[in-house]
């Protein structure tokens, strides 16, 4: 906890001291300037320091990002006149003040340099501004594959600070934009199971402090790992283990399959007849030929034992 605080506690410090560098050298320059801080999303309104009666008043601005825009302003002739400006980038008029530039919801954009030239009765005045647009970064908490924390503090400007709590060891890596935005991303490593599983990441910003908790630690998606891991080894041993038993019964079922009854041939009517018609007919033709016989002996009075001479 006390390391957190130490690094958001740095870090506010540098960004203060940044701003006062600079400051200080328009300072010495001799110009009337100021440095203007904001988040994004806010309208901020510039004035020009000026003594007596206005006659005219000149607004120079140069973004990081664009071209050069001016505004002019002719109190004689009660005109305005514009070059290249965003759309909301324009005059307010305030009842009993000075004619002021409003830059309405500002965004990224319109960071840069606001110069101001005031020409008054008393003389010419000029006052400038450094206006610098913070980024509040978007804070997002999940726990990876491997079931650590991973906090990302998403496209903020300058860099955000992130830190554990419970401290811990951790890996923090940086992605730059193109816009100047950057995305911090920080990777909790290191988890003790003898405290609580809930990890907190506390970001610090120049814009605000935002923290998250959430509990993911890697003990417990390791434990249902093993248990899954387990699960599928008994499966498979139990798989093999049956595969043998239920080739045996197979194989012994192969070898002893009983042999299919003979059956017997069937005969047909027809064939006991094929069978019996030569003999009858044989018969018949031996009663014929005795027939025959007895009728000659019959008709020559001959004994029946003798037969006739050929």
């Amino acid at each position: 906890m006390k390391t957190g605080t130490n690094m958001k506690i740095a870090g506010k410090t540098v960004y203060v001291f940044v701003l006062l560098t600079v400051t200080m050298v328009m300072r010495l320059a001799g110009n009337n300037s100021s440095v203007l801080v904001m988040t994004v999303g806010n309208s901020p309104v510039l004035t020009c320091f000026l003594k007596g009666n206005m006659t005219m008043l000149k607004w120079t601005i140069t973004p990081k990002a664009g071209g050069l825009c001016t505004l002019v302003y002719r109190v004689d002739k009660n005109e305005t006149h514009r070059t290249t400006c965003s759309d909301n980038i324009n005059w307010t008029f305030r009842a009993g003040l000075p004619l002021a530039l409003e830059i309405r919801q500002v965004g990224l954009a319109q960071e840069g340099n606001y110069s101001c030239e005031a020409a008054t009765t008393e003389g010419n005045f000029h006052t400038s501004y450094h206006l610098t647009v913070l980024a509040p970064p978007r804070l997002s908490l999940s726990c990876d594959e491997q079931g650590s924390p991973v906090c990302e503090a998403a496209v903020g400007k300058p860099p955000a600070q992130l830190s554990w709590v419970p401290e811990g060891s951790s890996t923090a890596e940086e992605k730059c934009h193109d816009n100047g935005t950057v995305t911090v991303l920080s990777k909790f490593t290191a988890c003790s199971t003898n405290v609580t599983n809930v990890t907190t990441c506390m970001v610090s910003h120049p814009a605000g402090n935002w923290s998250q908790s959430i509990a993911c630690c890697p003990s417990e998606k390791i434990d249902t790992n093993v248990f899954l891991y387990a699960c599928i080894i008994t499966c498979v041993l139990v798989i093999i283990t049956l595969l043998p038993v239920i080739y045996y019964f197979h194989g012994d079922r192969s070898c002893h399959k009983t042999k299919p009854p003979e059956i017997a041939p069937i005969h047909s009517q027809q064939d006991d007849t094929m069978e019996v018609e030569p003999y009858t007919t044989y018969v018949q033709k031996e009663n014929v030929i005795y027939n025959s016989v007895s009728d000659l002996t019959v008709g020559q009075n001959l004994p029946q034992d003798v037969c006739p001479g050929t």
